[in-house]
């Protein structure tokens, strides 16, 4: 894959994090959420600034798969967190991270899960500086482990 194909990918997974928390502190739906990106925020200049370019097929995917397997990609999520956690109780940012990495792992074969995992962890990092990257890992990695073995 070349380097503006991966920088699209990783541009696009941002946006479907972005997009997830949005669905789930607003209550949008999904095509609302896809159609404003694409029209609002996909290939805009920002400050002067002319942002990278997404994968937008990537991104409406990664939106649309998440929405589409809930019930598949929280259970999973579920069942590899620790014995007194809930889903519920995890920021809404990593509820999000964890939710777009748990599907691309489960219902996509055509990224090694090595690099959804560091894509996802190296995601959190650009919103937390704590313990939160190292959960995503911990947790991408377990879900990993069932499903692609």
């Amino acid at each position: 894959m070349s380097a503006p194909v991966r920088q699209a990918r990783s541009v696009a997974r941002l946006a479907a994090v972005q997009a997830l928390y949005q669905m789930e502190v607003s209550s949008a739906g999904a095509e609302a959420v896809i159609r404003e990106f694409s029209e609002h925020r996909f290939d805009r200049d920002v400050e002067d600034m002319t942002l990278a370019t997404a994968d937008e097929a990537f991104f409406a995917d990664l939106v649309r798969g998440v929405v589409s397997n809930q019930k598949e990609v929280d259970a999973q999520i579920a069942k590899n967190l620790a014995q007194n956690w809930r889903l519920e109780r995890i920021d809404a940012t990593v509820r999000a991270i964890l939710r777009a990495g748990v599907y691309e792992l489960a219902f996509r074969d055509d990224v090694p899960m090595e690099v959804v995992i560091d894509e996802y962890v190296e995601l959190t990092k650009s919103f937390f500086e704590g313990p939160e990257p190292g959960f995503v890992n911990g947790a991408l990695d377990a879900v990993a482990q069932d499903v692609r073995r």
